[in-house]
């Protein structure tokens, strides 16, 4: 089905021939759905942390500080349009007319249209929209008055006004402070002068960014930097990073023949976060912060945060340093069969790994030969929060191909819930992922594992998305923090829910979590 044409633009987009055929395998075959075991909770797969081993911990990562390289990792490439959907669909049907003022006045909820316009003063953009109205002789009381809603939200949205619609989420403004207000971008240098600050005061933060958006990023970190520096005695060092066309995905057609663009050539599009395993994989640090780019708080409800960043971080750091003493020992001598039944015991109780009978049994030069398999490879402790909604994808443990169990993150579209048992485990589920996690990817000696080696290739999954004004599959490599790291060592601790405040649509900046007061 391809041609010399798609050979020589597969080929540079750096994807191979074989990666083609496996994607159009998987629209063939389709990809299978995770085997639940059971749900991951407080006490079979989540650790709860008391006051004061919450304390010995923070101190252990504040020790390790001077001898570890500490990079916050944001994903921030997402455009901020998905935020204003409800004003779009606003937009479409609402009319200067007295039946339009009622579809306006109709749904008055803390998600409407009503609600944010009768509420922008509480809004951290309401003084750049005020400016930005006064150019053109407007005003919002105006505009109120004259129940001339649509150019209000124009104002919001297109380029005539602030441009929010086509603009990356992290340049936003989020949070208002006196005389200031935040963008999202900001808040996570704030973040990171206090949990990823070395001992020279350089705080080095990550973000994978769009290319279109580089230069906003630089026009807003120009304007800021000085002043958030001298405000937080800290240095930072900012660096981007793009998606790679290698990550890309082919599009097929419903009969899985490859999609194409009107010019003839292969149609690709974005593999998702997944996508970003690779980003990650190039970051040269010790101890790596992901979380994503809405995810922050106005500085009152920082400290909870910052105490649990650095709880993750020395939880961690304390895991590794005994399992690198291990593995170093192991490179050097025959440990003695005390020694390897006390790291059955460790891998079992403390790193939550499934495969220790199996090793248990094994002539001790074998034995020690499985514990090193199974240390040997990245960790991860990711913070999990108490599902006050309705139960979903979250910590479970999961069943491998072989019946091995292991604690992964799995989301509600690779569950099968047809499957009343299935469906069970997700209904008894307590904890949600809020894309909190804390990660070390070198071994021993330094070196970045590479992490493709560690992916399920079979937690992707297929979508339906349309282009060019018809309908075409798309296909999501597995999620960073899903299958992307399935084979991770991989621990989860219960953080508090004032730590997870994302901002999915621009009515949660009202929320009193993202104000400094009330909600006005």
């Amino acid at each position: 089905m391809l041609t010399l044409s798609d050979l020589d633009q597969i080929a540079g987009r750096g994807i191979t021939a074989d990666t083609i055929g496996k994607q159009i395998d998987h629209f063939r075959k389709g990809f299978p759905y995770i085997r639940l075991a059971r749900p991951a909770i407080p006490g079979d797969g989540i650790l709860c942390f008391d006051d004061k081993c919450k304390s010995e911990y923070i101190r252990y990562f504040t020790d390790s500080v001077k001898t570890n390289r500490i990079v916050k990792f944001v994903p921030a490439s997402g455009a901020a349009s998905r935020m204003f959907k409800h004003l779009f669909e606003f937009q479409e049907k609402y009319g200067l007319t007295p039946e339009g003022f009622d579809f306006f006045t109709g749904d008055q909820g803390f998600n409407s249209v009503f609600y944010l316009l009768t509420h922008l003063t509480g809004i951290a953009f309401y003084d750049d929209l005020c400016a930005r109205l006064e150019k053109d002789f407007l005003s919002v009381e105006g505009l109120t008055v004259q129940r001339d809603f649509k150019t209000l939200i124009d104002f919001i949205l297109s380029e005539r006004g602030l441009n929010y619609a086509n603009l990356p989420k992290g340049i936003i403004k989020f949070h208002k402070y006196p005389g200031c207000a935040r963008t999202s971008a900001e808040e996570h240098l704030v973040e990171a002068a206090s949990y990823a600050k070395d001992d020279a005061g350089v705080a080095r933060i990550h973000f994978t960014i769009s290319p279109e958006h580089q230069e906003k990023f630089d026009t807003l970190f120009s304007s800021v930097r000085n002043s958030l520096e001298q405000q937080f005695g800290v240095q930072f060092d900012i660096s981007y990073s793009v998606q790679k066309p290698a990550t890309d995905t082919l599009a097929v057609n419903s009969d899985n023949s490859p999609g194409r663009n009107p010019d003839g050539s292969l149609l690709f599009r974005p593999g998702g976060h997944g996508a970003l395993l690779s980003n990650l994989n190039e970051i040269d640090a010790d101890l790596i912060f992901i979380k994503n780019i809405d995810n922050v708080v106005p500085d009152r409800l920082k400290e909870t945060t910052f105490d649990y960043k650095k709880l993750l971080g020395g939880y961690l750091l304390a895991l590794r340093d005994i399992i690198f003493g291990f593995l170093r020992k192991a490179e050097t001598v025959q440990l003695t069969t005390g020694e390897l039944n006390e790291m059955l015991t460790f891998v079992k109780e403390k790193l939550y790994k499934d495969g220790t009978e199996a090793v248990k049994s094994l002539p001790d030069k074998d034995k020690q030969a499985g514990l090193v398999s199974l240390l040997d490879r990245p960790i991860r402790v990711c913070g999990m929060v108490k599902n006050e909604g309705e139960p979903g994808g979250g910590p479970f443990w999961v069943f491998s191909a072989n019946g091995e169990q292991s604690l992964q993150i799995v989301e509600t579209s690779q569950i099968d819930l047809k499957d009343p048992r299935q469906a069970a485990i997700v209904q008894a589920s307590t904890h949600f992922n809020p894309v909190d996690l804390v990660c070390s990817i070198k071994n021993p000696h330094g070196r970045v594992y590479n992490l493709k080696e560690f992916v399920d290739e079979e937690t992707g999954f297929i979508s339906l998305k349309s282009t060019g004004g018809k309908t075409v599959k798309a296909q999501e490599l597995p999620g960073l923090w899903n299958g992307g790291m399935a084979g991770w060592i991989t621990i989860f601790v219960e953080v508090p829910i004032v730590t997870f405040n994302p901002v999915k649509t621009v009515n949660d900046l009202l929320r009193k979590e993202h104000t400094e007061g009330e909600t006005p």
